[in-house]
């Protein structure tokens, strides 16, 4: 599914390509510019917004990728507002992909504008600048969001435990290898491969997956990002598929 603004321009050309019964249209009351393409017109998937807060919810709750192209205040707006969630821990992980026709220096200048004023002055960290991603073609950009998900699968939070489900068990080898690398997102402990705690027992259709289980210190979001492009560089092993992770014993 594709959920957009369900304007027109870039979101009716997104959703001309994803189909009508494959789109979500999220619109907003204005005074002006702003309409139903006619893709998502009358169609019970478009939902009519009167404030921005309420709209911004619902475009980071439901989506697994978030792709930008250039634009006025509502495209920084909607893309702060994600990158802010993102690295406060207030959302789930998701690839953001920041697009522009070759040749285009829109967000390569905005890229500059973060190392120059924020990195700079130390409003932000190094490992923040991997958040996102800029693409200069869509063959880039999906390249992008499929990797994301080649080894992660999700995540979610069990005490002050973070819980990553994977499409894949890591080898003993893998597992040192992440306790050495990202020893300083630890709190304590080490990276732990389990089966599904307790509490996911409300997920049971993930409930085959391994876990990839460690006290988060839940302030390093760059970090985390990089920890998950880390896991889909791993090469799945080959008795990965006959492989049984350890059940839940504990933390």
């Amino acid at each position: 599914m594709v959920i957009t603004g369900g304007g027109n321009g870039i979101m009716g050309a997104a959703q001309e390509g994803a189909g009508r019964e494959h789109s979500f249209g999220l619109n907003i009351m204005l005074p002006f510019e702003q309409g139903s393409n006619p893709i998502i017109a009358n169609d019970p998937k478009l939902i009519i917004f009167k404030y921005f807060f309420t709209r911004k919810l619902m475009f980071v709750k439901e989506s697994h990728a978030l792709a930008l192209f250039p634009g006025g205040f509502g495209t920084h707006d909607e893309g702060f507002e994600v990158l802010t969630l993102l690295q406060t821990g207030k959302s789930h992980p998701q690839p953001i992909v920041m697009l522009q026709a070759p040749g285009s220096t829109y967000w390569h200048r905005w890229h500059s504008f973060l190392q120059d004023e924020l990195l700079a002055r130390h409003l932000i960290s190094a490992e923040d600048l991997s958040l996102f991603k800029i693409c200069e073609s869509t063959a880039a950009a999906v390249e992008e969001i499929e990797t994301f998900y080649r080894t992660y699968h999700s995540s979610r939070f069990v005490h002050n435990h973070l819980v990553i489900r994977l499409r894949h068990t890591l080898t003993p080898e893998q597992l040192a290898s992440l306790d050495q690398e990202f020893a300083d997102i630890l709190v304590n402990g080490h990276f732990l491969l389990r089966g599904p705690l307790p509490a996911e027992q409300d997920e049971p259709e993930i409930h085959e997956l391994p876990r990839l289980v460690f006290h988060y210190n839940r302030r390093s979001a760059g970090r985390l990002r990089q920890l998950i492009d880390r896991l889909n560089t791993l090469p799945q092993p080959v008795w990965a598929e006959q492989h049984e992770v350890a059940p839940y014993a504990g933390l």
